[in-house]
């Protein structure tokens, strides 16, 4: 998806330098300018162009959807393909295992591209190596690394620190599965293949909660599948489509529901696809482009429907949003059906709309979704509170009146340029621990380092977790290690 609302198709086995443009107003697809080299994953920047990397090269690219042109940007340090993207809090892109080499064996090596210099950067290595894995942003600002390779191990990355922790271990081995970051901070993992030759789908499904640290089997998917696309929908469901089932090829589509824990057979793909691509668009359907069987590609391209039913008439209609919107700030919108529909009442059954229009803020990178309270509106303006604790770069702003959703206006998050830390206060907690706290702009990534011996360089001081944001702009920082020194000295950098 880009900022314009247009969505950017690129490369693949078909045509591997070609690259095109869908239309959701129109409908239509339209040629734009090709790839310099092969790119294989695609992230959205904040500045809005699209960083494309992998592929068994080392070439990075990123196109300008003003000028639909391309231009090649620092090389990666290793050649890779099918790794991870995920655009970082900082505004960073951390790439992350895949297939190097000539035998392409799968690699634990991963790298940071900065888009302030265009130059990539090793960073720590995972425990395992991994390909056919998943990359999720976690709200917390740390990536959860899940399974490929025929793994049940599971990584965390820091980016205050660079580094990387084991957490706990899926329930089942899998690779090529998906992962989805539920409105609830949750991710749920879906299919893939069996670790056992010939590789099977399988059907089983489990939760992760950052909270604790532990993975829980869920409702398990009606169809065995893997290289199936799974897609976040504004209701909070999840649209889990087509993929290699058990007998080949599966058509069939599947709608996750996170209150229920259960999967629901939903209208099935014309065609039946494997390693498409799936992306949910303003107006609230999924478009299906691309895929097929194994190296045979298809020109194919699928709408998805919700299908809630209500009348065009009563869509609430977004006018103008905040944007850029900066953490820490209020977000407004203007535009018409924020009172809904009126109904009546009568006897002792009181029935009668909920007038309140509820906003979602959804990243377009991460999926992460907040709803801001709406603290005052019309039928024709709303404004929501302060809005933080949310990943910047490029977000869909969508309304919803009584259960039903406007066309989403894309937003521009950013983070305000981070000032010196004022300190608030320490502490020293029952535990033992030491605490501090300080004051910043709201949104901003802060890493601690840390050192007995201030005549060390900083070269040499210990990095230690990230810091947390506990109210807008209010941060605080726990150092559970204490109790080890005599004393420590502490150093609050932005990574």
């Amino acid at each position: 998806m880009l900022p314009d609302g247009r969505v950017l198709v690129a490369g693949g086995n078909g045509s591997p330098l070609a690259s095109e443009l869908y239309n959701p107003a129109t409908g239509t697809w339209t040629p734009t300018n090709n790839l310099n080299g092969y790119g294989h994953v695609a992230t959205l920047q904040p500045n809005g162009l699209v960083l494309v990397e992998g592929n068994a090269g080392n070439i990075a690219e990123l196109f300008n959807p003003a000028t639909g042109t391309w231009s090649n940007t620092g090389s990666m340090n290793l050649a890779r393909y099918n790794p991870t993207a995920t655009l970082l809090p900082n505004g960073k892109t951390l790439v992350a295992g895949g297939y190097a080499g000539p035998a392409l064996f799968s690699t634990n090596q991963v790298e940071i591209y900065d888009p302030v210099k265009g130059t990539w950067a090793i960073t720590g290595s995972m425990s395992s190596s991994r390909g056919g894995h998943t990359s999720t942003l976690l709200p917390n600002g740390r990536v959860l690394v899940a399974g490929g390779s025929i793994t049940n191990t599971t990584e965390l990355y820091d980016p205050a620190t660079g580094t990387w922790a084991n957490t706990g271990s899926l329930n089942t081995a899998r690779g090529f599965h998906t992962a989805t970051l539920l409105p609830d901070g949750k991710v749920l993992v879906a299919g893939g293949i069996d670790v056992n030759v010939p590789y099977p789908p399988i059907s089983s499904a489990e939760l992760y909660d950052p909270a604790t640290g532990i993975w829980t089997n869920t409702g398990s998917l009606n169809i065995a599948r893997s290289k199936h696309t799974a897609t976040l929908l504004p209701n909070g469901k999840v649209l889990v489509a087509g993929g290699g089932g058990s007998s080949g090829l599966t058509s069939s589509t599947e709608l996750y529901d996170p209150a229920t824990g259960t999967w629901m057979l939903t209208g099935p793909l014309a065609v039946a696809l494997v390693e498409h691509t799936a992306t949910l668009l303003p107006n609230g359907k999924v478009l299906i482009a691309g895929g097929g069987p194994n190296t045979f590609t298809f020109t194919n391209a699928e709408l998805y429907n919700v299908g809630l039913g209500y009348s065009n008439s009563w869509q609430p209609q977004i006018t103008t949003v905040t944007s850029p919107l900066s953490l820490g700030s209020n977000l407004a919108i203007t535009g018409t059906g924020f009172r809904g529909i009126s109904e009546g009442s009568s006897g002792s059954t009181q029935d009668s709309p909920a007038d309140y229009p509820l906003v979602q803020l959804r990243s377009l990178e991460s999926g992460q979704t907040v709803f801001p309270p709406s603290t005052n509106w019309s039928a024709t303006s709303l404004n929501c509170a302060t809005v933080w604790n949310f990943p910047p770069g490029w977000a869909l702003a969508t309304v919803f009146v009584n259960g039903i959703q406007s066309t989403s206006s894309i937003v521009n998050i950013t983070v305000p340029v981070p000032t010196p830390p004022i300190l608030t206060g320490a502490n020293t907690p029952p535990d033992g621990s030491f605490q501090f706290g300080f004051t910043n702009k709201p949104g901003a990534l802060f890493g601690v380092l840390a050192t007995t011996d201030l005549s060390q360089p900083r070269t040499n001081w210990t990095a230690l977790g990230g810091v947390t944001e506990i109210a807008p702009g209010q941060f605080q920082f726990t150092d559970t290690q204490v109790t080890n020194y005599p004393q420590r000295f502490y150093s609050v950098r932005v990574p």
